[in-house]
């Protein structure tokens, strides 16, 4: 069995019962700038607290895998330089030889499963990307859902991605696909879209019932919630879509392709909305976590 290193904090928090979120590391080492990096992945810590839950960020420091850090670590992690990017894929050998890797959402699953941690906050998944009928480029992130029983809550997948076709994946692969408050699926920055969401769930602890039951029927794999943006922070998909347009057409002009679309396009869409795209993203992190919280909760009710 994987050696796991569990923050003090967590550590209680697994002795006492008190609910637990996962939040993964990415978005502090690819996501943003120091200490902008640091200071967001503060507050989403905070706002997990806040609401009832205890958070456990995760990463592999020197071929340690951690769950939860400690302030010392996020901040030493926020500026590290030449970070791996981790998922199915390679987070055994990162940890096997001694490397320092930050978890995506499928290797952020990996993780929270190994330490019995059910429900994980993210800001958006990977999925199909647009032009996959030839490129084949379509996330590990959908394949974990449907593999490990975790419930992810995040505004549904990246907007630059191909929407139908990942919840069509989705859907192949046998993963609920839970809309929080709303019948249609959210797409990121924008609070809906035109596609029907699979289903509906108004109630954090309808979702942690759901959760349950999936483990009682022996189902594998966990649920992805698609929890919309809010409001006051979203940005209208009519103004979006031009946007991700011209970014995937100098993506495309430029030659761009694999691991290095989805930087590309984040970058230009950041730019070209003048940094409107960052803002809504934290928002939209922090309001997942914040509900995830309540799942998390719900969970731990309804067992005792």
């Amino acid at each position: 069995m994987i050696d796991l290193h569990l923050s003090e904090e967590v550590r209680a928090a697994k002795a006492d019962q008190t609910p637990i979120v996962a939040l993964e590391s990415t978005i502090i080492t690819h996501g943003m700038p120091y200490p902008q990096n640091v200071e967001v992945a503060r507050q989403v810590e905070a706002d997990i607290r806040d609401a009832g839950a205890v958070p456990a960020t995760i990463a592999v420091i020197d071929g340690r895998l951690h769950i939860g850090l400690d302030e010392a670590q996020l901040e030493a992690l926020g500026q590290a330089k030449g970070v791996a990017k981790l998922s199915r894929a390679d987070m055994a050998a990162c940890i096997a030889t001694g490397g320092t890797g930050a978890t995506t959402v499928a290797a952020t699953m990996i993780a929270a499963q190994l330490a019995g941690i059910d429900v994980f906050a993210t800001g958006g998944i990977g999925g199909v990307h647009k032009g996959a009928e030839l490129s084949f480029d379509i996330s590990a992130d959908l394949q974990e859902l449907s593999a490990t029983a975790v419930t992810v809550v995040a505004a549904g997948a990246k907007a630059i991605l191909d929407l139908p076709k990942t919840l069509e994946v989705l859907e192949t692969l046998g993963v609920p696909v839970i809309a929080y408050g709303q019948d249609c699926f959210p797409a990121f920055w924008s609070a809906t879209s035109d596609l029907a969401a699979p289903l509906r769930m108004d109630d954090p602890a309808a979702i942690a019932r759901a959760h349950r039951t999936r483990r009682a029927m022996g189902l594998p794999g966990g649920q992805l919630v698609a929890n919309p943006i809010p409001a006051e922070a979203e940005i209208a998909a009519e103004v979006l879509t031009p946007i991700i347009d011209q970014a995937q057409a100098e993506a495309d002009a430029a030659g761009v392709s694999g691991k290095g679309v989805t930087p590309f396009l984040l970058q230009r869409i950041f730019e070209l909305t003048e940094g409107r795209s960052l803002e809504a993203n934290i928002a939209l992190v922090r309001n997942n976590a914040r509900l995830a919280a309540r799942i998390a909760r719900s969970l731990i009710e309804d067992a005792a």
